[in-house]
């Protein structure tokens, strides 16, 4: 039995209308940027497997930070103790964070990194006998994840809609609006969290890095805590290490996840200043944060990830997403003449095509886009994995794809867009 027929006969894939969706991809292996499947296709990963792929599929050196440190430790309870790969994990975030992040906890995934940042910064007003500042601010076309917290904090879409009467209020504003809002409701808000630079699921949007600053201005301004979800756009995605620096600020709370680990292991991690930590620092036992989870700080997801900074640092990997983000501004940018293409819009180690809805949809120009099915199609016939978010085409490849790789992939996109401009 083939591992499609095994897969549905047991399993239910996120994202995914398993009535109506065409069958997954059967990946056996990966390798470098491509995945190969049963049935002997090679596929280009041009979405980094969800965003979480840096330095390639199977590297080697990632694979032995994992096995060796299964030798020495494979789990351990985190609440009251600790383990090395941790300690240093967490030393090395600090020297590379935005200065004056000094402290992290860690968890499980992006949207609880998120979840753990806002149920911190509503409790660190509680602790200081400020309950009454526990509204938080989100920005429209917001996502950050699928728990609860995190789904609140996110924009209203099909994502959410299933779920509104779980969700708690929150204030929703677009950036023009922050100073007004700030000014009028600041005494009851908790802090405001923002995608910076980059929204990803809500349609790739790119910031200015003016705006960006804007918003720390204004939190300092009315004395509100500022959260910065850097899931998708830490570790090198937007150019810098984290996007925050390109606007040169340090949110008050910080969100990690997706490469922290290079895609091999799930883990989230939050980090806070010394004024948030100490909110929670006290002889009340009551005024601890009581969050966490069965396979927090994990020490093979701490000891890869490790490993993946060690990567990082000895590939010149900032030089080379520079590199990558200029070839994909000179390859995609022609596209923008096509009357089909919206907009081309490239940061760091992102390129972003927005088409031309399909208008006789009711979900024209959404995720539920049915331009997004027949470009993935359309794509994967040509071997290349690319998983658009509606008319929203993107590519997010793993840093160690070469150029000629690059520009095949420029290529593929050129012609596939060419192609629905000419009707096919």
């Amino acid at each position: 039995m083939s591992l499609i027929d095994r897969d549905k006969a047991v399993v239910w894939h996120p994202y995914t209308q398993m009535k109506t969706a065409a069958p997954p991809l059967p990946i056996v292996r990966g390798q470098g940027v491509y995945l190969y499947t049963e049935d002997g296709r090679k596929l280009l990963d041009g979405i980094s497997s969800w965003w979480v792929n840096i330095h390639g599929h199977a590297h080697p050196r990632l694979n032995q930070a994992i096995a060796e440190q299964a030798k020495k430790i494979e789990h351990v309870i985190f609440a009251g103790a600790t383990h090395e790969p941790a300690v240093e994990l967490a030393e090395r975030l600090v020297g590379i964070l935005p200065a004056g992040l000094t402290r992290i906890f860690y968890s499980d995934n992006g949207s609880t990194a998120v979840e753990v940042a806002v149920k911190m910064a509503v409790q660190y007003w509680r602790n200081q006998e400020r309950p009454e500042r526990q509204r938080i601010v989100a920005l429209h076309h917001a996502y950050h994840g699928d728990t609860v917290g995190a789904m609140s904090v996110s924009d209203e879409s099909v994502f959410t809609r299933a779920f509104t009467s779980l969700l708690f209020p929150v204030d929703r504003v677009h950036p023009s609006e922050l100073e007004a809002h700030l000014k009028s409701h600041g005494e009851h808000i908790a802090a405001v969290i923002v995608e910076p630079m980059l929204q990803g699921a809500g349609g790739m949007i790119i910031w200015p890095a003016e705006s960006l600053a804007r918003v720390r201005e204004l939190c300092y301004r009315h004395a509100v805590l500022m959260i910065a979800d850097e899931v998708l756009t830490g570790f090198g995605r937007t150019g810098r290490m984290f996007a925050c620096e390109h606007a040169s600020v340090t949110p008050d709370i910080l969100c990690m996840s997706k490469a922290l680990t290079a895609g091999y292991l799930p883990m989230g991690a939050t980090a806070v200043t010394n004024a948030v930590y100490d909110a929670f620092s006290s002889d009340d036992r009551a005024k601890t944060f009581f969050h966490g989870h069965s396979f927090t700080a994990n020490p093979l997801a701490c000891a890869v990830a490790l490993a993946s900074l060690d990567l990082f640092e000895e590939g010149n990997m900032l030089e080379r997403i520079g590199r990558l983000e200029r070839q994909l501004r000179d390859g995609l940018s022609p596209l923008a003449s096509l009357p089909i293409v919206r907009d081309v819009r490239v940061i760091g180690g992102v390129g972003v095509v927005e088409l031309a809805s399909e208008k006789t949809t009711k979900d024209a120009g959404g995720y539920l886009d049915q331009l997004g099915p027949r470009l993935y199609n359309a794509f994967l016939e040509r071997g290349l994995l690319l998983r658009p978010l509606g008319n929203v085409l993107y590519f997010m490849p793993p840093y160690v794809i070469t150029d000629a790789e690059v520009d095949w992939v420029v290529e593929c996109i050129g012609d596939v867009v060419k192609g629905l401009e000419a009707g096919g």
